[in-house]
């Protein structure tokens, strides 16, 4: 194996920030990191080093659909109708355009300073809802772009059966996710002999909702997942909108993340996209299972779904990450921002999210969402520490918003700042993939991406 190392004037590691970080890499791992050491013949880096970012869910077809549903109807608009939208969008995806889009995709990422990411992968079959004649094509598009990229992927194939709660048949417009469980089964078995020959990969499951999984196939869905990997990450969507909590009463009597406590056994493998509408019983109760809540603040914001109850699920230390999910924003430090400005929002005053450990709101809010998403997606990234994989940002300090901050005060203006351009190189598996902002791939990709574009917007 390749040995290599870096030195930076300062890195964020786990016991804080500190200065002249010695990092010794073998092979894609961390082996040894040294605070207050000297550079001796180390590849001095360009700025401070930080842990890169998990996004912790990603639905990679809809980057192409960014910016196409801002327009207001005679009877406004919500999720729903942009669900609709959605479904039209995607019945004309090829595998060749999922890979082309999610390439493209991935390379933002890259360059915004996320390193790894979990694709929350439900679109599995052909146009008319015939299963290709490799059932994983679609999956294997997701995984040949991750290759293809450098970023780390945790594949998550989605499980849907149903239209809505108590098993209703699934529409039209959901044709292209369905699977039955011999046949999702099959798919997940077929994915997981595959990781045994990708370690970039880690493979889970997500039954996509309540909505779309009775508590029968969920229970089916987990066990057959716990015979290949007891410890493989679960994820589902919980209580996005308030039709959906609704909804679950109507048909339970219970709120969605409420029976997910009660009847799935969740624990620190899981993570509960969303979470938008809890209950002060069920923010602490999910606070306390240890799982984590995947918040996605931009397409939350986007799609009208409502504000995370941060708070409360802070203050009883909840364990949560971020997610791009629709990818109307591919910024980690915007996410994390509107997080925070959410709840100022709402609660008409500043500095929220502060904990009595770290005062600085972007320091927090940057830690706590690298340890929640890296193990959302069950791998070892989200922090400078030895036998963690080498997945490293450098920060850009010659952008004006940085310039001369150190420490949290450059998290801090990282996220609030008028920033521009946060990262200047991205390291994945100790491979520079971004140098000065730029992926060696990302020219042929976004011209593939394009024409990809043009003939779905035609």
């Amino acid at each position: 194996m390749t040995a290599k190392k870096l030195f930076a004037s300062e890195a964020l590691l786990p016991q804080g920030w500190r200065k002249n970080v010695l990092v010794e890499l073998q092979g894609e791992d961390i082996l040894v990191v040294t605070p207050d050491a000297s550079p001796g013949d180390a590849e001095r880096l360009n700025g401070a080093l930080v842990p890169g970012m998990a996004n912790l869910h990603s639905h990679a077809f809809q980057r192409a659909m960014a910016g196409l549903t801002e327009r207001a109807g005679p009877s406004g608009d919500n999720f729903w109708a942009w669900r609709e939208l959605m479904y039209r969008f995607l019945s004309r995806i090829t595998p060749e355009d999922n890979e082309a889009i999610a390439s493209q995709l991935y390379i933002e990422m890259l360059k915004a300073g996320y390193t790894s990411v979990a694709e929350f992968q439900y679109l599995h079959h052909d146009e008319s809802g015939s299963r290709y004649d490799n059932p994983a094509e679609m999956a294997d598009r997701i995984t040949s772009a991750a290759n293809s990229t450098g970023i780390g992927l945790t594949l998550l194939p989605v499980f849907y059966a149903h239209a809505t709660f108590g098993g209703a048949p699934p529409n039209a417009g959901q044709k292209r996710f369905i699977h039955d469980i011999d046949g999702f089964n099959a798919l997940v078995d077929n994915l997981m002999s595959g990781t045994r020959r990708d370690k970039v990969r880690r493979v889970g499951v997500a039954p996509h909702s309540l909505r779309a999984v009775n508590p029968d196939e969920l229970q089916a869905v987990v066990a057959h997942l716990d015979r290949h990997d007891a410890r493989a990450p679960i994820h589902i969507h919980a209580a996005e909108q308030l039709k959906e909590v609704n909804d679950c009463i109507a048909w339970s009597h219970k709120r969605p993340v409420a029976w997910l406590l009660d009847h799935a056994a969740i624990d620190a493998r899981w993570c509960l996209v969303h979470s938008t509408h809890l209950d002060d019983d069920e923010t602490f109760r999910l606070a306390e299972s240890g799982a984590v809540a995947g918040l996605c603040p931009t397409t939350e914001a986007n799609l009208g779904d409502g504000i995370f109850n941060a708070p409360d699920y802070f203050l009883q230390k909840g364990r949560w990450g971020i997610g791009g999910d629709s990818h109307v924003g591919v910024d980690p430090f915007r996410e994390l921002a509107l997080i925070e400005y959410a709840q100022r929002l709402r609660s008409a005053r500043r500095n929220v999210l502060g904990t009595p450990e770290v005062i600085s709101i972007g320091g927090s809010l940057f830690r706590r969402a690298a340890a929640g998403g890296a193990q959302a997606l069950g791998q070892r990234v989200g922090a400078i520490v030895s036998g963690h994989k080498a997945d490293l940002v450098v920060m850009n300090s010659d952008d004006a918003a940085l310039a001369e901050h150190s420490g949290d005060s450059l998290l801090d203006a990282a996220i609030f700042g008028p920033v521009r351009r946060p990262v200047r190189d991205v390291m994945v598996g100790g491979e520079w993939l971004v140098r000065d902002g730029h992926h060696e791939k990302e020219a042929d990709t976004f011209s593939r991406y394009r024409a990809t574009l043009k003939r779905l917007l035609q």
